[in-house]
């Protein structure tokens, strides 16, 4: 199997080579990059995925995000769960032609004590979406796991809207 690994380097990225050939990068991708791939994954990376691209790849491209979907789709879903007090947790789900609006395969609400700071509850809501994935990736990839429509209207942000003296030791409940 060839696998093409969208984002950072993570336990994920070490996990996939389990499954076969991975490739991976942090570059915008096109089309041609991924029509030999079986199956493309998402996790921390920082592009939009174009609708051409989406279409070329031969299974549903699959995103790994920290938030608890509808709620804070797009940038910094962390800290917006924590502004706007909507559920945290987190959400594997194929890529759309939206942003953070495809269909969902696995989530996971998560919970915290509220001591957390921005640091230490986004590294939190990481272990919880790698273990998840970990759990679940050969469930979706042999369609033992099939994705279903996200419900309610939830919410969108961009990084744009963060404060620009943001301090990631802030206690959450602070926020």
């Amino acid at each position: 199997m060839r696998i093409m690994y969208l984002g950072t380097t993570s336990t994920v990225e070490d996990y996939l080579h389990y499954y076969g050939r991975v490739d991976s990068t942090q570059q915008k991708i096109i089309a041609s990059d991924i029509q030999n791939y079986d199956w493309v994954i998402s996790y921390g990376y920082r592009h939009i995925i174009k609708p051409d691209v989406i279409q070329a790849a031969k299974n549903p491209i699959i995103n790994l995000h920290i938030s608890y979907l509808p709620w804070n789709r797009g940038g910094a879903p962390n800290y917006f769960s924590w502004k706007y007090d909507t559920p945290k947790g987190v959400t594997i789900h194929q890529i759309d032609e939206g942003l953070d609006t495809g269909d969902i395969y696995v989530q996971k609400e998560v919970q915290f004590t509220g001591e957390e700071t921005l640091a230490t509850s986004y590294n939190k809501l990481k272990v919880e979406i790698e273990a998840l994935f970990i759990t679940h990736f050969d469930s979706i990839i042999n369609y033992r796991i099939l994705g279903s429509k996200q419900v309610g209207e939830g919410s969108y942000h961009t990084t744009k809207e963060l404060p620009s003296n943001i301090d990631y030791n802030t206690k959450v409940l602070d926020i």
